[in-house]
């Protein structure tokens, strides 16, 4: 119990921290992108890597894209703490990868200078669909290995 609610808090709270950042004006969002892409292209520079192909485009779409796969992470381990049948669980997952970032890019619509995208709803569920599918390979691996030492202790 203890496990879902603190999973259900940080899914929570983390949509509220997206959603927040959707409200952000656009000349506040560009002065923050433009810092990650000079952060980033010093980074680039500095491992003798020329950054002049890195944009501030590429830096908001990468964010959107990374944004969302830790969202598809915290929802998957979230979900899996409640007692659900796995096609219930399934249409959940699959619901809330389309509904946070539809409401995410329709909250831009009502923020000044910003605007909702719909190639954005799209990058961003593939970003929650990406990072589910990183926590199930995640869990399927530890499965795997605990099997792995089951097993060999069996044997030992």
């Amino acid at each position: 119990m203890k496990k879902r609610i603190l999973w259900t808090a940080a899914v929570t709270l983390y949509l509220l921290f997206v959603f927040h950042n959707s409200l952000t004006p656009a000349d506040l969002s560009s002065q923050q992108s433009g810092a990650v892409l000079r952060f980033a292209a010093g980074l680039l520079e500095t491992a003798g890597v020329p950054s002049g192909w890195l944009t501030e485009h590429l830096v908001r779409k990468t964010a959107h894209f990374a944004e969302y796969a830790l969202f598809g992470v915290l929802l998957w381990n979230c979900l899996r703490t409640y007692e659900l049948p796995r096609r219930v669980w399934t249409l959940l997952e699959a619901w809330l990868i389309l509904a946070a970032p539809f409401v995410d890019e329709t909250l831009q619509l009502f923020t000044e200078g910003r605007s909702g995208q719909i190639s954005d709803v799209w990058l961003d569920m593939a970003g929650a669909a990406a990072g589910t599918l990183c926590a199930l390979a995640a869990a399927g691996l530890l499965r795997a290995g605990r099997r792995r030492q089951a097993s060999a202790g069996e044997k030992g």
